[in-house]
């Protein structure tokens, strides 16, 4: 009932200049109004940026972010689970994995607009965290999402406005973005001796560094690599050996 009365009053609420942009940035990626805009006003609010309430706790989009990740993982696993009905457990995690990836939620959520909402101060130590900032964002806004809307609501977002229109589900199947398992077993093969050296560090702190990294074959350096973690700067440095290669 309470649901009901908040649709009703819909056409009447007021908002300021600020809520209106919200409203109409809502509008834009998930085709309807908000019912409750005070979901999505916690959406906005980096952990960097929470204010303490009078219970002394600092509201922040964290909690919506838990909860939307939790119904993005099923809503994609059941999208799977239908799509592929012949394919093992393991497959299924695969994909799955590779679409919910902080990397590639980070992607969509500056594709769909959300990575626009959020505020956050990049004076707080960590907190503007280049990894997942704008996929944390995406994750606490389909939490808003489900709670605003229902579980039925929020599946049929995730489908029809965010895994069909940017992801070509094929084609993940048939890409492999492992490239370092890729040299890897190259190497085996081979018989070459392969080591990753972490070459340089730079950065305005601990908390945002940028790191690259040079994969050596048999001592000989086939391919240097960049990114925001060692991990990342040893795949980019494996992309660019398996093209060297031809892999």
């Amino acid at each position: 009932m309470h649901l009901f009365i908040r649709r009703l009053l819909l056409p009447f609420i007021s908002y300021s200049k600020k809520d209106k942009k919200l409203v109409a940035a809502i509008r834009s990626i998930v085709g309807r109004d908000p019912i409750n805009l005070n979901l999505y006003k916690l959406v906005t609010q980096h952990t960097s940026v929470a204010v303490e309430s009078r219970k002394g706790f600092k509201e922040s989009n964290e909690r919506l972010e838990y909860l939307g990740d939790a119904v993005l993982g099923m809503v994609v696993a059941e999208y799977l689970f239908s799509k592929f009905p012949f394919k093992d457990e393991g497959f299924l995690t695969d994909i799955r994995s590779r679409i919910v990836n902080r990397e590639s939620l980070n992607q969509l959520a500056r594709k769909i607009g959300v990575s626009t909402l959020v505020e956050y101060n990049p004076n707080r130590r960590g907190s503007h965290s280049h990894k997942s900032i704008y996929g944390d964002t995406l994750e606490a806004f389909i939490g808003a999402v489900y709670l605003d809307r229902g579980f039925a609501f929020c599946k049929r977002f995730v489908v029809k406005k965010l895994l069909i229109p940017h992801y070509d589900i094929d084609t993940i199947v048939k890409t492999n973005p492992n490239h370092k398992s890729k040299v890897i077993e190259w190497a085996q093969r081979e018989s070459k001796d392969l080591r990753f050296e972490i070459t340089e560090k730079r950065g305005i702190s601990s908390n945002f560094m940028e790191f690259t990294a040079t994969l050596l074959v048999d001592q000989e350096p086939i391919g240097i690599g960049t990114g925001y973690s060692k991990k990342k700067a040893e795949q980019s440095a494996s992309e660019k050996a398996c093209e060297f290669l031809n892999l």
